[in-house]
């Protein structure tokens, strides 16, 4: 795919540029010539002129508008100098001039030379005319025209030319949409095939995920397998500081792609403009975003009556958002999911980026596709790089398997931060927590495998973590499960409690974490046996139309709030005491790994597993 060059019209720039330069010069001039040539008498203060009439040494003034001009007695028959002073508003000075016997009279007004005509009248018409065809010129590429075009599209034009294009093999890990983006593929090559059966091609496709997934990559590809104009643009180019210019730009986006008809309009960040215009609690209003979502919904009704094959693909991670028009049939009206890829699409995902990378004998794709579970798109293009960063940093030819393991540690935990030296205690009380999560973590029912205990500090809070990676993709879990985690954050503090017998401030984020995931169960899962199967949580639609505010619960009496604590308390405190008993009975080997840990910081792969295996679980 190319982009389409606009024709440069730089001729209204270069006018403005020569005016501005011209009359600069003359206000230069103006300026610095007096300065360079000075003529005339010399100047003096106010106050030495006064003194000078008082003394009787002054023999005629002339005081003009802007200046007085006076000259002294003559000495030895010689005509006395001549002086020029600043006047200021003296009434007295008449009368001074006059008891002192001095001639004075009143200056003409100066005549206007060619020059200062130049200045005056020709001068500030030239900066009018020059900065006035400035902004013309940067308007719209100069000319009459270039203030009009603040309402034309900004739209990037994508045709199709020798130049490498993306295709459907440029994407990996989202089979499913790329088999719905299929249809409109061939709709755009052969229309024919599907207007003779009477089948109707959706007129918008809307793709929904979260950032990262590939929507845009995917939306060029549809573009690229088509072989037709493309035309690229973001939500946030249609709103201008001018109200009306969104809708203009609209208008002029749709008749650009009738007449490059069939094409492919592409909306990214659809919800900059789509928002719900019922958003503010009521309708109404003469907002400039409002204005051009009315617009948009009024060209997607209309641009098909004229038999031009125009097709509206959007991205938006915020579906939740979007004005229910938008979504009817005949609109977007389908919805195409961009999801997170799973275990096979992540190593597809990871073939097509390390393509450029020189990978060493020892990379294992799956392996490493395995560790990064929830990992979208870019985060995988992203630890490719982060891999070959750290390769040529230590000189390698090649990238090799380490380099992948710091980097998704690096992506996940943060920068290593050995500069951050903890003393012995903060260390022995960090080793400890790490291990509690770690022991807790092995015997918990749907955790991840414990691949790895640090204590060296990462990103901007962590003294130390535990690593913990799944041994399969998971999409449902049982309340025994997410319990199990719960009692897996709070091991830290069970062990610090044990073995020191108090508590520190490092497990904050397990707490919050833990707190969090309890009222999720009571309040969105239907997890508990007093409250019933009942959503006391808002829907994501219902917090954004303002039916909530900032708070997530529902409305709902004094006595089930109380509940609902009740209930969060009592998971959260069942799984502490779940936590203490594994960790007492287990006390000696916690104490044995945490001594390990300490003299080598890091304990991980077969060693640790070696000595997890040893952990005793509770009798039931």
């Amino acid at each position: 795919m190319s982009i389409k060059q606009q024709p440069k019209q730089p001729r209204g720039r270069i006018i403005a540029n020569i005016l501005l330069v011209v009359s600069g010069l003359f206000l230069l001039l103006n300026l610095i010539l007096p300065s360079i040539f000075p003529s005339g008498p010399a100047g003096v203060p106010y106050s030495l002129f006064i003194h000078q009439v008082q003394e009787g040494e002054v023999d005629r003034v002339s005081v003009g508008q802007n200046q007085i001009r006076y000259q002294l007695k003559s000495e030895n028959g010689e005509a006395g100098s001549v002086f020029v002073t600043t006047p200021i508003f003296d009434l007295e000075l008449p009368k001074l001039l006059e008891s002192k016997g001095v001639e004075f009279a009143a200056t003409p007004p100066p005549k206007n030379t060619w020059f200062s005509t130049v200045i005056n009248w020709v001068v500030p018409p030239l900066i009018f005319v020059g900065i006035w065809q400035f902004f013309m010129s940067r308007g719209g590429g100069g000319g009459p025209q270039g203030m009009l075009s603040i309402g034309k599209s900004k739209a990037k034009v994508y045709v199709e030319g020798e130049s490498a294009k993306i295709t459907f093999a440029d994407v990996a890990g989202v089979e499913e949409a790329k088999t719905e983006l299929v249809e409109v593929v061939d709709f755009l090559k052969s229309p024919a095939r599907f207007t003779e059966i009477g089948a109707r091609i959706p007129k918008g496709v809307l793709l929904v995920g979260p950032p990262g997934t590939g929507k845009t990559l995917l939306a060029k590809a549809v573009a690229g397998e088509a072989g037709v104009p493309f035309f690229s643009i973001s939500g946030s180019e249609f709103v201008e500081l001018f109200v009306g210019v969104g809708s203009s730009r609209v208008r002029d986006l749709f008749d650009q792609a009738k007449k490059q008809a069939p094409c492919i309009i592409f909306i990214d960040e659809l919800d900059a403009i789509g928002k719900s215009r019922s958003s503010n609690g009521f309708y109404g209003g003469n907002d400039e975003r409002e204005q051009t979502l009315n617009q948009l919904l009024t060209e997607m009704d209309g641009f098909a009556a004229g038999g031009a094959t125009v097709i509206v693909l959007a991205a938006t991670n915020r579906p939740e958002t979007l004005d229910p028009a938008l979504l009817r049939p005949g609109r977007f009206d389908r919805q195409v999911l961009v999801d997170r890829p799973d275990l096979s699409g992540r190593e597809a995902i990871l073939k097509i980026h390390s393509l450029k990378v020189k990978l060493g004998k020892d990379v294992n794709l799956k392996a490493i596709a395995t560790r990064t579970p929830g990992f979208a798109g870019a985060d995988l293009a992203n630890l490719v790089n982060e891999a070959a960063l750290l390769a040529a940093r230590n000189k390698r030819e090649t990238v090799a398997q380490e380099d992948f393991a710091e980097a998704i540690e690096r992506v996940v935990a943060g920068l290593e931060k050995k500069s951050r030296v903890l003393n012995e205690t903060e260390k022995k009380i960090v080793a400890y927590h790490e291990v509690g999560h770690a022991m807790v973590g092995a015997l918990m029912p749907g955790s991840g495998r414990v691949e790895k205990i640090s204590i060296i500090p990462r990103g901007m809070a962590a003294l130390g973590y535990t690593l913990q990676l799944p041994t399969e993709d998971r999409f449902l879990m049982n309340e025994e499960e997410l319990r199990g985690q719960i009692a897996t954050l709070l091991g830290g503090r069970s062990a610090e409690e044990i073995i020191f017998g108090s508590i520190t401030t490092g497990a904050a984020n397990d707490l919050q974490r833990a707190t969090d995931l309890a009222e999720r169960m009571v309040t969105t899962y239907g997890m508990s046996k007093v409250l019933g199967p009942l959503a006391y949580q808002q829907g994501q639609q219902a917090m954004f139309l303002g039916n909530g505010g900032n708070n997530p619960r529902r409305m709902v009496s004094e006595d089930t709030a109380k509940a609902i604590d009740s209930e969060v308390k009592e998971i959260v405190e069942t799984a502490h005491e779940h936590a203490l008993e594994i960790l007492k009975q287990n006390r000696d080997l916690l104490e044995e790994i945490a001594v390990q840990l300490l003299e080598t910081e890091v304990i991980e792969g077969d060693k640790l597993h070696s000595l997890l295996g040893q952990i005793q679980p509770l009798a039931k």
